[in-house]
């Protein structure tokens, strides 16, 4: 939970703006280890790669958890109080992005697009590593990515409406880095940033990152689960 006083103010941004350069240096610097101990990732077996991906996100989750410690303790005290409130109040919201993220990808589709980058990507390591990929796409995904997109920038930005535009606009556009279609960029960026939005309204009512999390987790369930379906039967 984050509470905006004029006390902790410049404490809020130093925690948000801490979390967003620790994520992207994890990123950044993440094969370093294995170059320290002159081990090629390309070379590693498909179980290999992901259990070392894995523990990468163990390590930004553990970063975040620790810059993050009270405000998750607070949420999570809330969260116990009110989870049932939460979700009724907040699940009409969920199905407004479901509407938005649906509505962009079927002109998509008319319009002769395909599936983007990182969609490509998430399907490619579901069929190699479905195990590995349901945990992280289920339970650390959603997780590490509010903390991001929405805890952070939270802490960052004080006015509602700021916060919602940033940080929807920023979750859609860092889903389009792996590739799309060009011209059809707009509608790729609607579709991702719908979600994007919904989550951080979510936030700006309740002020619980759990709630964001748990329609991210939900959602995210319900994707991999049609997909896992899919290449099995």
């Amino acid at each position: 939970m984050i509470i905006h006083t004029e006390g902790n103010r410049f404490n809020n941004f130093v925690k948000g703006i801490g979390v967003i350069i620790a994520y992207f240096l994890i990123n950044i610097y993440k094969g370093y280890p294995l170059a320290i101990l002159h081990i090629d990732y390309n070379s590693l077996t498909v179980f290999a790669k992901e259990l070392y991906t894995f523990s990468i996100e163990l390590v930004t989750l553990t970063v975040i958890f620790i810059i993050f410690e009270k405000e998750f303790k607070k949420a999570w005290a809330d969260l116990k109080k009110n989870h049932m409130k939460y979700f009724s109040e907040n699940f009409k919201y969920y199905v407004v992005g479901f509407v938005i993220m649906y509505s962009a990808n079927f002109l998509i589709t008319i319009l002769g697009g395909g599936i983007s980058g990182n969609e490509t990507i998430v399907r490619e390591q579901l069929k190699l590593a479905p195990i590995f990929s349901f945990v992280s796409s289920i339970f650390i995904a959603p997780v590490v990515e509010e903390s991001i997109f929405r805890l952070s920038f939270r802490s960052i930005f004080k006015s509602d409406l700021l916060f919602v535009l940033v940080s929807g606009l920023i979750f859609g556009s860092l889903h389009l880095i792996a590739g799309v279609d060009t011209s059809l960029t707009l509608l790729y960026l609607i579709a991702y940033s719908g979600f994007g939005f919904v989550f951080s309204y979510m936030m700006v009512k309740t002020n619980n990152i759990f709630v964001p999390i748990g329609f991210h987790m939900m959602h995210n369930g319900i994707l991999v689960t049609i997909q896992l379906i899919h290449f099995f039967f």
